[in-house]
């Protein structure tokens, strides 16, 4: 099943500024999670502009039909990052519910957490 990573590309960390920078540092990650992710099996990226979790840029989330979804933030538009997102993602995909076990996770995401979704409920299994 297919992993999506949904990057947040008008995210600006506190230092950027208006006029001097031309790219903001989502841009940046966009263009780094996407190099990741070339060619590797069931992942997906996309850009969008706002996840609206401004007090977390850079952002991005990681979803799949059924599974959990994480929105993960504070990173630094850097390769390592990039790396470490898409490995979370590999796993992810990997992963039956979406949960991948501490223990497996790349030290590049590791305290950037922000949220987790529960999958959004099947119609017939609905209320």
């Amino acid at each position: 099943m297919t992993t999506w990573i949904t990057v947040c590309d008008t995210c600006k960390r506190p230092e950027w500024t208006e006029g001097e920078d031309t790219i903001t540092d989502g841009e940046q990650l966009a263009s780094l999670v996407e190099a990741a992710a070339a060619g590797v099996p069931d992942i997906k990226t996309r850009r969008v502009s706002c996840l609206m979790g401004c007090k977390h840029g850079c952002n991005v989330s990681i979803q799949a039909h059924g599974k959990l979804a994480y929105t993960l933030g504070d990173f630094i538009p850097e390769q390592d990052a990039a790396e470490g997102i898409v490995t979370y993602a590999t796993s992810h995909a990997a992963s039956e519910t979406g949960q991948v076990p501490y223990r497996t996770w790349p030290q590049a995401i590791k305290g950037h957490f922000v949220t987790r979704h529960q999958p959004i409920p099947t119609d017939d299994t609905a209320e």
